[in-house]
């Protein structure tokens, strides 16, 4: 992946809602089943909201009934980090967009074959282009 994006706090927080801002900026969760793609059935990439990177594909999409939109895979293991996270009293392995550093959300050992993960996102992080 080429440089990073890299804005200032005020840039982010002035092309980004307040929630998209607390989600990926801050490393923030939305509510179970409040997303507006945890449900969401069409046929497109899911891109990163921030610097439009594409993260996910709706191919890779299953309702794994956790509230978030899950994925089993992502368009490419280089658009995306993995860090430990110790908050909330537990480890958890964070997923981070590559391009420009915002929190998705978690990928856990739990999801469906072939690959047994389950990249659990949050939609604000995202945004969907359909199919062409």
């Amino acid at each position: 992946m080429s440089e990073k994006v890299s804005k200032s706090e005020a840039q982010w927080r002035a092309e980004l809602t307040p929630e998209q801002y607390r989600i990926t900026r801050e490393a923030g969760t939305e509510r179970a089943f409040t997303g507006c793609f945890h449900d969401h059935k069409a046929a497109g990439v899911y891109h990163c909201i921030c610097c439009d990177a594409p993260l996910f594909s709706s191919d890779h999409k299953y309702d794994s009934g956790s509230g978030w939109p899950s994925y089993w895979q992502p368009v490419s293991e280089s658009t995306l980090e993995r860090h430990v996270d110790r908050s909330l009293f537990m480890t958890r392995v964070e997923v981070r967009c590559a391009g420009c550093d915002a929190h998705l959300g978690h990928v856990f050992e739990d999801g469906p074959p072939p690959t047994g993960l389950r990249y659990c996102i949050n939609s604000a992080a995202l945004r969907f282009q359909g199919a062409q």
